[in-house]
């Protein structure tokens, strides 16, 4: 049965690990022990902001999958809340057991829990499947995002 909680720092190695074990993350994270003190520090500040949530999804106390969820205050919509979802990734030997549906249910009931009324997320524009998947789940591509590297 699959479980989800708040990330602790135990957990810090199995998280960096997701995140660097598909083709777009490889290349930017680094998952070798000891860990870039950059995450840890990444981890307490996250920990310390009450409109963060870094989550895992546990199974038999092994960590399967990780999220965060950003609330964010704003005045578009009324000044509505809205959650972003952010980071998803599921262990590779999991992956399509349906733990992904999973975590993202549990995320949009966390944003619904904090008074959220909308759920938004960004997803590279390479990933197909994870298209599939987000629409699946409801979500439209409505927008186009733009990052820049600082």
């Amino acid at each position: 049965m699959i479980t989800f909680r708040r990330a602790q720092a135990s957990d810090l190695p199995d998280i960096v690990a997701m995140l660097a074990d598909d083709p777009l993350g490889a290349g930017r994270e680094d998952a070798s022990l000891p860990l870039a003190q950059g995450y840890v520090d990444a981890l307490n500040a996250i920990d310390a902001d009450p409109n963060q949530l870094l989550a895992v999804a546990v199974d038999g106390g092994e960590v399967v999958g990780t999220l965060q969820i950003s609330f964010l205050a704003g005045l578009s919509r009324k000044g509505a809340w809205r959650g972003q979802i952010e980071a998803v990734r599921v262990a590779g030997h999991r992956r399509s057991d349906g733990i992904g549906r999973q975590m993202i249910e549990w995320a949009i009931d966390a944003c619904r829990a904090r008074g959220c009324s909308l759920v938004q997320l960004t997803t590279d524009k390479g990933r197909a499947d994870a298209h599939r998947f987000y629409e699946s789940l409801g979500f439209t591509g409505s927008h186009l995002g733009y990052k820049k590297s600082l």
